[in-house]
């Protein structure tokens, strides 16, 4: 074969190769966006408000209820980190939200992440209480990861729960100043189970964390609930724990 005729063949092979890694660079390119697009109209159509944000940590998704609930609009935070726009703070009082807790966060071999407590700052200049869910959602093509939140409005159960604290507390206070405790024992002895139930109760727990804790159904808290009422003659959860730490029960 002539010299000018092979180098002319290994051009053409040169060229269509680079074609073809083109091609195919495009075709993956636009089949991540279709799954990226089809993952976002799904998230969209949801309640809860949802964002993602991408391992480097821009935020790449921010759905109408994100929108309602944050009060910032998608375009204002697309390409922005978590941390520039939530400044979310953690129930400890501790940042949570550094520059790269995304990418910190997908990196980690854990499949599932809890949820948590979340203090973050809303467009208004306000501070409310939020739930976060998380979801590390791979691209098995690209073996890139989203990070997808999901979050739910706790602030009236937040504030609740302080003010049940504080109640607790205050309740706490006088019971120490009184001399004489009059009606020492109870109409009948309280269990266990039912001490423990009111001491997680004056600690500040709800309903729902007080039957996880105890592996007991929100019936049988109910139960336990009616049948202290009962023994000490009181009509509801607050009276029952204020009546307990009066008589030094808890």
């Amino acid at each position: 074969m002539p010299a000018g005729h092979s180098s002319g063949l290994s051009r053409r092979r040169t060229r269509g190769s680079i074609g073809k890694s083109q091609g195919t660079a495009e075709t993956l390119f636009e089949d991540v966006k279709l799954l990226e697009a089809e993952l976002f109209a799904f998230l969209d159509n949801t309640s809860d408000a949802v964002f993602a944000a991408r391992e480097s940590g821009e935020i790449c998704f921010w759905n109408q209820a994100a929108e309602i609930l944050f009060g910032y609009p998608a375009e204002e935070v697309l390409g922005r980190t978590c941390s520039m726009v939530l400044h979310g703070i953690g129930v400890l009082g501790t940042n949570v939200c550094p520059e790269h807790c995304v990418k910190l966060q997908c990196s980690t071999q854990a499949t599932r992440i809890p949820n948590f407590d979340l203090n973050v700052a809303v467009h208004s200049g306000e501070r409310i209480w939020v739930n976060v869910s998380s979801i590390s959602y791979l691209n098995r093509r690209t073996g890139k990861k989203l990070l997808v939140h999901l979050a739910r409005d706790i602030n009236a159960q937040r504030k609740r729960e302080e003010l049940f604290r504080r109640m607790i507390a205050i309740s706490r206070e006088v019971s120490s100043m009184e001399d004489t405790i009059s009606g020492a024992t109870p109409v009948a002895p309280l269990s266990s189970q039912e001490l423990e139930v009111l001491r997680m109760f004056a600690a500040g727990s709800n309903a729902p964390r007080i039957a996880k804790a105890l592996g007991i159904s929100p019936q049988t808290l109910r139960n336990h609930l009616h049948h202290i009422n009962q023994k000490l003659g009181t009509h509801n959860r607050l009276e029952a724990v204020m009546h307990a730490l009066r008589r030094r029960l808890i």
